[in-house]
């Protein structure tokens, strides 16, 4: 599925603050540049598991959507200004974003990982709470704004944390041997071991759940302004019939090879 994207320009941030989406379409805020949650093109087209869920949602609610990016750090002051409707970017709910923005229900669980050298210290580990001890001194990749980034502020306080605006940025300084290891979602991950530069990399072997600390969240939701509680009961409903009739598990599938989604509680 993909879906045109809307540039979101710094210069029009302005004029934009007071845009909503008219009657009948959704505008939705996402990074684009977080594969293979979501991914823009040159031509303007977004793809990825978020762009196919929102192509669902869509689609379930009757409503024309576009989407819109914007630096993953920049989407929840972009959703309070009203540049946009909602946020679909992979997001994680935490106690934290939910003193900004409402969530929906969560859609999406994925482990989260690190990623590090063949044959070093770090890649031979296999308990968390050994595999945080290591890290002490150890420069750390981690997207900034992202509960990875809160996650190892809390529990690895003596790492050297290197933040990125991107994740492409990362994956160059890891590639470089500028930081020794990077902290992500286990499919932000794969996605760097896949291409030529993460040939001489692996998976550390621990998986760490949001179950492991309430920093990483409570499962992957849509970001919905907090005074707009009649389009979180809609999307809250959707969502819920689209993880029952296995929609979102079978875009899941398709774009991470397993059935991510999340039933409703």
């Amino acid at each position: 599925m993909k879906l045109k994207v809307l540039t979101l320009l710094a210069c029009l941030a302005g004029s934009m603050g007071n845009a909503l989406a008219a009657e009948g379409e959704l505008s939705i805020g996402t990074e684009g540049a977080y594969p293979p949650w979501s991914m823009s093109d040159a031509n303007g087209n977004v793809t990825g598991f978020d762009a196919d869920v929102g192509a669902l949602l869509c689609t379930k609610l009757a409503v024309t959507c576009h989407f819109v990016v914007q630096a993953f750090d920049g989407l929840i002051p972009a959703l309070k200004a009203k540049r946009f409707d909602v946020i679909i970017s992979g997001m994680s709910i935490t106690a934290d974003r939910k003193k900004e923005i409402n969530f929906s229900v969560g859609y999406a669980e994925l482990a989260n990982m690190f990623v590090a050298a063949k044959g070093s210290d770090l890649a031979a580990i296999t308990d968390v709470d050994t595999l945080l001890k290591s890290l002490d001194g150890k420069k750390v990749g981690v997207q900034a704004g992202t509960t990875h980034a809160h996650f190892l502020e809390k529990r690895a306080p003596n790492a050297d944390l290197k933040t990125y605006d991107t994740l492409d940025q990362m994956q160059i300084d890891l590639a470089s041997g500028r930081i020794d290891t990077a902290f992500a979602d286990q499919s932000a991950l794969q996605d760097f071991l896949d291409k030529p530069d993460g040939k001489n990399f692996q998976l550390v072997g621990v998986e760490i759940k949001s179950t492991y600390d309430p920093t990483l969240g409570e499962g992957i939701g849509v970001g919905i302004a907090q005074d707009n509680t009649e389009l979180k009961a809609k999307i809250d409903k959707a969502l819920c019939e689209l993880i029952a009739d296995g929609s979102i598990g079978k875009a899941s599938q398709k774009w991470f090879k397993t059935d991510i989604s999340q039933p409703c509680k």
